[in-house]
């Protein structure tokens, strides 16, 4: 397709550099490797066009204004409304994993070709988990913060909560490319491994129900898409069952978690640490209590970012859309 309509519904996240349209919008640079893959792939004169949409509404101005051939979208809600108006879109890519934020029914229906990329940051996202679980696990925060602050120095005070990982049971929720990778981690260390994944097994690691791994499990790390059913998997019910005072990792979905229950449960000690790298609303609420608890590590929804992982991103993001336009 010449002369291709692209819409990048939001941006914020990544480094392109914008010119005012006055409108609210922008176009984005020629130098960005997006854009020097599109027009490769569909002629110099592809529009690219960048909008920084949260809501609904906001998409529906920016298909409003663009007409896109296809969109690129990283969090911006791509609903019914949206695909009903963008009435010549036949492609959205997803700048990331997960399309939670897209209605898949609604696409299919539509004709609409959704693609994302599954494994541009696997090695990131696994190895940002494992940092988590093991700066709590050795009370990293807690240590540095009595050194820094308090000026103490105690370090056996704390031997009564630190194990040996070789004798832990790390509890998994969803064993994909990603989970895997955590698994193999801390197998290393001789951990034992064992899992929660409705799918179909293709590695060793033992599978269990929800209740099994929380009555076991010493670290708990999800790994699972958001879904109907994984929605608030982490639960007032799930802290209740837990019987080993667990560090909780979440590298995944904010919305795998009820924020409400998890603060409760690092109060009442159900949780003893947790390492966050999404939330249910993003950025992280300047009031959360999250924000000041000592054994909580919060990072800013980072654990896919490399020099590596983002241009690779970027491009394949870019990849698909050619080869859907241009076929």
């Amino acid at each position: 397709m010449r002369s291709a309509r692209i819409l990048f519904t939001d941006n914020d996240l990544l480094t392109h550099p914008l010119v005012d349209d006055g409108a609210g919008g922008g176009v984005v640079d020629g130098e960005e490797v997006e854009v020097q893959v599109l027009r490769a792939g569909l002629g110099e004169q592809t529009a690219v066009t960048g909008y920084q949409c949260r809501t609904e509404d906001e998409v529906l101005a920016a298909v409003a204004r663009v007409r896109p051939h296809a969109m690129v979208v990283q969090y911006a809600p791509i609903t019914a409304r949206v695909l009903d108006a963008a009435v010549d879109c036949r492609i959205i890519s997803r700048l990331g994993i997960g399309v939670d934020m897209i209605d898949l029914d609604a696409a299919a229906a539509r004709g609409v070709i959704v693609r994302n990329v599954p494994d541009y940051c696997v090695e990131e996202v696994a190895t940002h988990a494992f940092a988590g679980a093991m700066a709590l696990w050795r009370r990293l925060p807690q240590y540095d913060q009595e050194v820094r602050i308090a000026g103490e120095w105690a370090a056996a005070r704390s031997a009564g909560r630190i194990g040996r990982l070789s004798q832990a049971c790390v509890g998994l929720i969803g064993c994909g490319r990603i989970g895997r990778m955590v698994a193999r981690g801390f197998q290393a260390w001789g951990a034992q491994v064992i899992v929660v994944d409705p799918g179909p097994v293709v590695d060793e690691y033992p599978r269990v129900d929800l209740a099994t791994l929380a009555a076991r499990a010493d670290i708990i790390s999800l790994h699972a898409p958001l879904t109907a059913q994984t929605a608030h998997i982490v639960n007032t019910q799930f802290c209740d069952s837990l019987r080993r005072s667990p560090i909780l990792v979440n590298t995944s979905r904010g919305g795998l978690i009820d924020e409400s229950a998890l603060i409760a449960a690092l109060h009442s000690g159900q949780i003893a640490g947790a390492a966050l790298d999404v939330f249910e609303v993003e950025p992280l609420s300047a009031d959360s209590p999250l924000r000041t608890m000592p054994q909580v590590v919060l990072t800013p929804h980072a654990a896919w970012v490399s020099r590596d992982a983002l241009p690779d991103l970027r491009r394949r993001v870019a990849e698909s859309i050619v080869a859907v336009l241009d076929a």
